[in-house]
Parts: C-alpha cells; sequence; structure tokens
C-alpha cells in the first residue's frame, strides 16, 4: 500500500516537473514562461517531497532509525523552496519589467496604464 502512495507522489510530481518544461519552450515572453516554470516546479516539487517523507517516515516506523532524517531534511528542503521559487520568480519578473520587458501579445499595460502594440 504505502508503494503505491509513494509511486503516485513521484508521478505528480514528475507530471508536473515535465509540464514546467513543456512551458519553458512554449510560452512566448519571459512573464509565462516565468509562470510556467515557477508554479509548476513548486507543486511538482511539494509532490516529490512528500514521497520522500512519506518513505523515510514508513521506513522509520518499520525500525530503520536513521531513515527519519530522511524526512526532516526533505520537509526543510520543502519549506526553503516554497518561500524561495515565489520570491525569486517576483524578483525575475520586477527586474524584466523595470528593464523595459514587454509582455507578449498584451493589449494594455495595467502596471503603466499605456498601450502595448
Amino acid at each position: 500500500m504505502m508503494w503505491e502512495l509513494i509511486y503516485v507522489l513521484l508521478g505528480i510530481g514528475i507530471f508536473f516537473n515535465l509540464l514546467a518544461s513543456v512551458g519553458l519552450l512554449r510560452f512566448p515572453d519571459v512573464y509565462t514562461r516565468l509562470h510556467a516554470g515557477t508554479k509548476c516546479t513548486t507543486f511538482g516539487s511539494i509532490f516529490v517531497a512528500l514521497a520522500v517523507m512519506a518513505y523515510g517516515l514508513w521506513k522509520w516506523y518499520d525500525g530503520d532509525e536513521a531513515m527519519i532524517s530522511l524526512a526532516i531534511h526533505a520537509f526543510f528542503a520543502l519549506i526553503a523552496i516554497l518561500l524561495t521559487n515565489p520570491t525569486g520568480a517576483h524578483a525575475i519578473a520586477r527586474a524584466a519589467y523595470r528593464s523595459g520587458v514587454k509582455p507578449a501579445k498584451a493589449v494594455i499595460d495595467e502596471l503603466g496604464g499605456e498601450k502595448n502594440d
């Protein structure tokens, strides 16, 4: 039963990380690429870390004392990803906007209030 849960969590995580790769290749500008890369990899990393935590806790419960450190490290890595991914994406998007990078196919720039033709 536990192996199936771990495989499902890993499958979901890999799917979203692959979706992020497709988004980086297919989307037209820095803002949409950043959105795809950040949202999908954050969501995919959540599921991969949950799979690692489930495995570590399962093996720890079965008697392997060293596996609890695996679950704890995965938990702290997950917290770090949840804090740094959105912050980094915001900083990159803000830097791109301030340097004059315009969104592709945007009709109105709501931050600047100008038409983007």
